[in-house]
């Protein structure tokens, strides 16, 4: 499994009906008000309104209570959208996933033979409760790969896919018999990267470089904090054909780039835009702010410059005593987008 290392205790002393729609609390929200209700942290995090960070490698304790007597059913969404079912496994000595009324219940909980310890790739990662007064037939949805897995894998990808399909298993079931709801949590890199930097010079203003087939900016600039490789790079000169070239970038150090473009050449075709600035205008000062599940700044005098790509983006923003804010934005131009959290 991917998400969560499974790590034996044994071996710690040498190691560790309405179509769905999506909101920052809940991947599925059920459009009535049953009197079931459901929670879950996570264990750096008590309210379940947070984004705390574990290091990759660490391990996590994840807790749910519910008002009844219920099934309750635990997922991960990873930052890339691999979905994971951690609630019921093959693991807990319980042996099963029904919980008590006004009962907490943790996971892994006291007593079991494993821990779960958070694993790449880095970025913000959403765990789904979902509780039901009755059992839930899973097997369209998740299924285990092999003999040997201990946690289910899901066919979907992504939290938008797996409330389409948790839907079609919730349907039938009267929508005062279930509920949902999401904690927030980021795993970041183990020790820094070591990066190196890039400058690309050129004799013609206005030129801009492009790295991996991500625009850096204007060229004649140094950019840092480059993970080591190497990386296609194309310099664009208003009036000229392209420039192509294949670099290396090596740790804590400058690699040089100097393309002298032929005054004579065949003037190149006007450029296609493929990214476009994205201002996420904020009055609270502070607030982390994410894309496609990758943390891209904080708000700073009130606002966020970003460079995205066109096409569709989840936006997340996340500040102490704020509620949580999901929404995402088609971006076909430059644009800016005014959220204001509620608390």
């Amino acid at each position: 499994m991917k998400k969560f290392l499974m790590i034996p205790v044994a071996l710690l002393a040498s190691s560790a009906f309405a179509a769905p729609k999506i909101s920052a609390q809940s991947i599925i929200v059920n459009p009535t008000q049953p009197d079931l209700s459901v929670s879950v942290r996570v264990d750096k995090d008590n309210t379940g309104n947070a984004n705390p960070v574990y290091i990759d490698g660490e391990s996590i304790r994840i807790s749910t209570t519910v008002n009844r007597d219920a099934y309750v059913y635990l997922f991960n969404v990873d930052s890339s959208g691999e979905v994971t079912q951690i609630l019921p496994n093959r693991l807990s000595n319980s042996g099963g996933n029904f919980v008590k009324a006004n009962t907490t219940v943790s996971f892994p909980a006291q007593g079991d033979n494993f821990t779960f310890n958070v694993a790449g790739p880095v970025g913000l990662n959403k765990v789904l409760a979902l509780a039901s007064l009755e059992p839930l037939n899973l097997d369209q949805i998740t299924s285990f790969k092999t003999t040997q897995d201990q946690f289910a894998t899901a066919s979907t990808r992504g939290q938008d896919q797996l409330a389409q399909a948790l839907s079609i298993v919730v349907n039938p079931i009267p929508q005062n018999s279930w509920v949902s709801d999401t904690a927030f949590f980021s795993v970041a890199s183990r020790a820094p990267v070591t990066t190196g930097s890039l400058f690309v010079g050129t004799n013609v203003p206005g030129s801009s470089v492009i790295i991996n087939g991500r625009t850096l900016g204007a060229a004649n600039t140094t950019y840092s904090g480059i993970a080591p490789g190497s990386y296609p790079v194309r310099v664009k000169a208003p009036g000229f054909a392209d420039y192509t070239t294949t670099i290396t970038v090596r740790a804590n150090t400058t690699t040089n780039l100097n393309v002298e473009f032929n005054r004579t050449a065949t003037p190149a075709p006007a450029p296609v835009v493929n990214t476009y600035s994205f201002v996420v205008r904020s009055s609270v000062s502070g607030a982390r702010v994410f894309v496609d599940g990758v943390e891209a700044g904080t708000i700073r005098n009130g606002s966020l410059a970003l460079n995205v790509a066109r096409g569709s983006h989840e936006v997340v923003i996340i500040a102490p005593g704020y509620r949580t804010f999901v929404n995402t934005y088609n971006v076909t131009q430059n644009a800016s987008v005014t959220i204001t959290p509620a608390r």
